[in-house]
């Protein structure tokens, strides 16, 4: 059986073009230099890391596996845009999504702690071995025995009634597809955008939805691009104890709500 031809150099070149982006433009948003651009696009990169086939798999919503062994440029308009649309790959995160993990002494998986001086470097470390050995490392016996599980921390009070502060526990998400509507997620976001602990809902249109427990924050959506990570939430730890709402604060919810209501129907007209 002869050797499996691998179309990634005129792929990546096509689908630059087909953006109309230039080497310095397309670089620019993969963060990387236009001299490792053009290495991958003349061919003379025969081993792309694992890092970078994500970012580009992830930039143009196309699993690792068509990048490698299929020739898009052969492939008709409509195809490559249900490809992108469609991503079912991209979406269940096969040969896509690459999850580093730390064991212990009798290779169980420990829960790392990603503390918020850590949170910059998590973006650029995070499935790298090496980088998640320095964290802090903790296991929980009362944790499932499936599953992989690693601790945030929250800041602001987007999240409540969860109080201020708290150390959310979490379970890696491979499926996105997998998610209901409203799941409470830790949400790993590309570039400067700080960890939010959001209510979760993917969106037929390639985004997804992320709503604030505390109603008095808006709802927003990204571009599921955008996305490194999806953290399931588990239990939070917290030397507060949540408060009750008062009269006032329901209130304001309604009115949150209302608002909320009278902007979509608006939108609608």
């Amino acid at each position: 059986m002869g050797a499996q031809e691998i179309y990634w150099p005129v792929n990546i070149r096509f689908l630059r073009l087909r953006r109309k982006l230039s080497q310095e433009a397309l670089a620019e948003k993969l963060g990387i230099s236009r001299v490792k651009l053009n290495a991958h696009e003349s061919g003379r990169t025969a081993n792309p890391t694992i890092d970078d086939l994500i970012n580009f798999s992830e930039l143009f919503r196309m699993s690792i596996d068509s990048l490698l062994k299929i020739d898009i440029s052969k492939l008709s308009e409509q195809k490559i845009k249900d490809l992108e649309e469609g991503s079912e790959l991209f979406m269940k995160g096969s040969q896509v999504r690459v999850l580093a993990i730390t064991v212990d002494k009798q290779e169980k998986e420990n829960i790392e702690y990603v503390p918020v001086q850590a949170k910059a470097g998590y973006r650029s470390g995070y499935s790298d071995p090496e980088f998640l050995a320095t964290l802090p490392r903790f296991s929980l016996p009362t944790l499932p025995r499936s599953g992989t599980f690693r601790m945030f921390p929250t800041v602001g009070d987007s999240m409540l009634p969860v109080p201020e502060g708290s150390d959310i526990i979490t379970r890696y998400v491979q499926d996105w597809t997998s998610l209901k509507p409203e799941t409470p997620c830790i949400v790993i976001l590309k570039g400067d955008q700080d960890f939010v602990f959001k209510q979760v809902t993917i969106n037929p249109d390639g985004t997804m939805l992320l709503q604030s427990f505390n109603k008095q924050y808006f709802a927003y959506t990204v571009p599921i691009s955008e996305v490194i990570e999806l953290w399931e939430y588990y239990s939070f730890h917290s030397k507060q104890l949540p408060e009750a709402q008062t009269d006032m604060q329901q209130l304001m919810r309604m009115l949150q709500e209302m608002q909320n209501e009278i902007k979509e129907i608006k939108g609608r007209a």
